[in-house]
């Protein structure tokens, strides 16, 4: 036998014999961890031997034995690589929702003013996207308790500011549905959601849904907090912070804005700024008072003070947009800008009040207007302001820019509630959903594109109760109102009464429709009638001459937990 054969010659390796990379090459480790995986004993190979050779047959088995092993080992890996990369989500936008308070639809340039200067927000909506008809709910309280909560009052028990007492309805017809002055506890607001997506959470500024105990936004989610509102000089603060002495309230919350971003620039962050301005009392910096003085007023625009109001706020838009641009943060940041509810004006124009008998010629002060009655500001062309459920007291200013997402000048008149910017933030922020059903829906298509068309067709209002504004004289009455594209149907509780309006042809509500198209009118009640139903909304009951009885004079119901529906 020659045992020459068996023997393996010694000199220069011969080249392995090139082939398709196997998946353990490509998925695990590369040419190296493959070479490892077919010869266990970490050695590269010398030479193969050659067929008829002894030992080639073993080799060739054990390599294939090896190669299996190696796609064993890579389909077992790559499910876990995948996981892993799905836990690396792409960075998440910062959020910002500024918020003034009681400015009307108009009192900007960019809705229409053509007194008032709002660079900065005018900037704003060039940069990004305009809802024209975005609506709130008629006075602040429940207009936060929505957004805070995702649900309509109706739901949350959250309908007005202050008790059902607050206006003297004892001579009315119905009584008044109790309102709830504290968010339930029961509602994850949607702070707590976005802390758990790992977002930072601030807010400086009104809170109004809670100021003690457990319902203070610090309680509810908000990792930093401080709560100020009622004045807008020597103000006071929750918790008690220094600031230096005669600061203007809107520059104190933006101080505390700009601080909060640039601390957490690092992570994804929160920020909620709901001013105080332009809500009275009406003061301003003396400066921009003197600014505005000379100015000629233009329709119902035409206070310096309350002109000046505005400008703060937009000073505050100018100083958080700068900020984003500083840090370079702009880029991924969502900033919003909106008002809780109408301006406080349009009292004194047809249809601005409800009067009873015999009180026509009575023009009594609105609460929170001016001493002619009319309001320190007007909503014109949209009907009456704060308080009412017309077009004046509900249609907000809503700006969004989205960089790489909303196109720069864009707009939408999609009909649009505060109810879906709960759902919307959750959707930016990829954040868990809350314990309660959520009223709205995301509007990040409509970001996307102004043209989308959303699931819903119509949006709702109940306000079971009582808004005066002095003696006969009211803001509204209590009324439930659905609208389905550009129709708008109200009901008004009392007597049953119905009104219907096409906004696109009339956007005053001045001429009501219900004679002229009964079709529309039981259509759009038809729908009214079953929400309501659907959300189990409390209705008023007749006034039995209780009003001495209320249970809720004066103070409202400040922990009642209605079902998390």
């Amino acid at each position: 036998m020659n045992h020459s054969r068996s023997r393996r010659s010694v000199g220069p390796a011969a080249p392995r014999r090139a082939g398709p990379p196997s998946i353990a090459s490509i998925i695990v480790g590369g040419p190296a961890l493959e070479a490892s995986l077919s010869h266990p004993t970490g050695d590269f190979p010398q030479a193969r031997p050659s067929p008829g050779e002894r030992g080639y047959g073993f080799e060739i088995a054990l390599e294939s034995t090896f190669v299996k092993l190696s796609i064993l080992i890579a389909l077992l890996l790559a499910p876990l690589t995948a996981i892993h990369a799905a836990d690396v989500p792409a960075k998440r936008p910062n959020i910002i929702f500024i918020m003034a308070d009681d400015l009307g639809y108009t009192d900007v340039a960019c809705f229409g003013s053509k007194y008032y200067e709002t660079p900065n927000i005018d900037r704003l909506a060039m940069q990004g996207m305009k809802l024209l008809s975005h609506h709130h709910c008629q006075n602040c309280t429940p207009t936060r308790a929505a957004l805070m909560s995702g649900q309509y009052g109706a739901r949350t028990g959250v309908y007005t500011v202050g008790g059902t007492d607050r206006f003297d309805w004892s001579k009315r017809p119905l009584r008044p549905v109790d309102n709830v002055t504290e968010l339930p506890l029961n509602r994850d607001i949607i702070a707590k959601q976005l802390k758990a997506a790992g977002y930072a959470t601030g807010m400086f500024g009104k809170w109004h849904i809670g100021q003690q105990g457990d319902y203070q936004p610090g309680k509810r989610g908000f990792d930093e907090a401080i709560v100020s509102m009622g004045q807008h000089i020597d103000f006071a603060t929750n918790p008690k912070t220094d600031y230096p002495k005669g600061q203007y309230l809107a520059d104190f919350l933006t101080d505390k804005a700009v601080d909060f971003i640039t601390r957490h620039k690092d992570k994804p962050f929160f920020l909620y700024l709901p001013h105080f301005g332009v809500h009275s009392p009406h003061d301003a910096k003396a400066d921009l008072i003197a600014k505005f003085k000379p100015k000629p007023g233009v329709g119902g625009h035409n206070n310096a003070t309350y002109a000046a109001m505005i400008a703060s706020v937009d000073e505050s838009v100018g100083r958080v947009m700068k900020t984003l641009d500083d840090l370079k943060l702009a880029d991924n940041t969502v900033l919003i800008f909106t008002s809780d509810n109408g301006g406080v004006g349009g009292y004194n124009r047809p249809g601005g009040l409800q009067r009873d008998p015999g009180t026509e010629s009575k023009g009594k002060k609105a609460k929170g207007a001016d001493e002619d009655g009319g309001g320190i500001t007007d909503n014109a062309p949209l009907r009456s302001g704060k308080g009412s459920l017309y077009e004046g007291g509900t249609r907000e200013p809503f700006i969004v820019r989205w960089p790489g997402v909303t196109t720069p000048g864009s707009s939408s008149d999609i009909p649009t509630i505060h109810v879906d910017v709960f759902p919307t933030l959750l959707e930016i922020a990829a954040a868990p959903p809350p314990r309660q059903t959520l009223d709205g829906e995301s509007l990040a298509k409509l970001f996307r594109d102004p043209a989308a068309k959303l699931q819903r067709d119509a949006i709702y209002q109940h306000f079971p109760g009582y808004l005066g504004s002095g003696p006969g004289l009211w803001r509204t009455t209590p009324v439930s109102l659905v609208q389905i594209g550009d129709w708008k149907l109200m009901e008004f509780l009392e007597d049953g009464r119905l009104e219907l309006y096409n906004l696109a042809d009339d956007i005053g509500e001045t001429k009501n429709l219900t004679k002229e198209n009964p079709a529309k009118t039981k259509e759009l009640h038809a729908r009214l009638v079953a929400w309501r139903a659907e959300v189990h909304a409390p209705m008023p009951t007749k006034n039995e001459g209780d009003a001495a009885k209320s249970k809720a004079k004066g103070k409202g119901k400040k922990k009642a937990e209605r079902t998390a529906n």
